[in-house]
């Protein structure tokens, strides 16, 4: 029996990267498509699907992790190419660049920017493009090239529009400011990544400038490789279990119609 054989969590749909023509995620920074979709991707490329990361910026004003750290802001651009180039070997990706200042997205012209997606989207015959839910990202970043990524699935024609899936980090709390009383409902699309988990794993902790104290914490919780709690190990809250899951289990996505409006418009 195929992963996606097995039922969906009730209200989802199961989604089969190994179907598609070609997979495109657009996203901000070096460490986010492992965040988002590393599991997604790696199943994809593993079928002979190609899969692409298109990704906005160096990520050159992320952490720069150490005492003293590891890098200043002119150096940490090469840090962070170098642990994506390792991160997308483990994936078995692409990865291309837009070149953007990091922390700068949300002053880039959306329609410029929809319009270099919306070229990528047709050079790469995607079939299926995931990007940050503009509105949901959290980050000014991650909501301005979501948004920019609707504008250029919604410049083309209906009838050759790839499906749009959007990630969202904050849920509804973090639309408020821009639409108050907006709610966003569950996930219409997971995919399951139980049998590519340890990829995304070893992908994430390939991002180590960002991730190395992230998992330290994971790791005084849980065995990622045995999916056990370590011996001793304080209970783990409501928020790990879901981290857990996340990293393990499910990678979940909604579905964007890019016709309607983002909360960006």
């Amino acid at each position: 029996m195929s992963v996606d054989d097995k039922p969906a969590t009730a209200g989802t749909r199961r989604f089969t990267p190994e179907e598609q023509g070609a997979l495109l995620v657009v996203l901000p920074h070096p460490d986010d498509e492992s965040f988002s979709s590393g599991g997604t991707m790696a199943r994809a490329a593993d079928a002979g699907v190609p899969a692409i990361y298109l990704c906005g910026t160096y990520g050159d004003m992320g952490r720069r992790f150490g005492n003293p750290p590891v890098a200043d802001r002119e150096s940490l651009r090469d840090v962070r190419i170098v642990e994506m180039q390792a991160a997308a070997e483990i994936l078995g990706i692409e990865v291309e660049y837009f070149g953007l200042r990091d922390k700068c997205v949300e002053f880039e012209d959306p329609l410029e920017l929809a319009a270099s997606i919306a070229s990528s989207i047709t050079a790469k015959r995607a079939t299926t493009v995931i990007s940050f839910y503009p509105g949901y990202g959290v980050h000014p970043d991650h909501d301005a090239l979501g948004h920019a990524t609707v504008l250029a699935v919604r410049s083309l024609s209906p009838a050759s529009r790839p499906l749009l899936l959007g990630v969202a980090v904050g849920g509804s709390e973090a639309a408020k400011t821009l639409a108050p009383g907006t709610e966003l409902g569950d996930p219409e699309v997971e995919v399951d990544i139980s049998t590519i988990y340890k990829r995304k794993i070893g992908a994430l902790r390939a991002h180590r400038s960002q991730t190395v104290t992230m998992f330290a914490e994971i790791d005084k919780v849980f065995d990622l490789d045995t999916l056990q709690e370590v011996p001793g190990a304080p209970e783990a809250d409501e928020e790990t279990l879901r981290w857990r899951e996340r990293l393990t289990k499910v990678e979940r996505f909604h579905v964007l119609d890019p016709d309607a409006k983002t909360l960006l418009e």
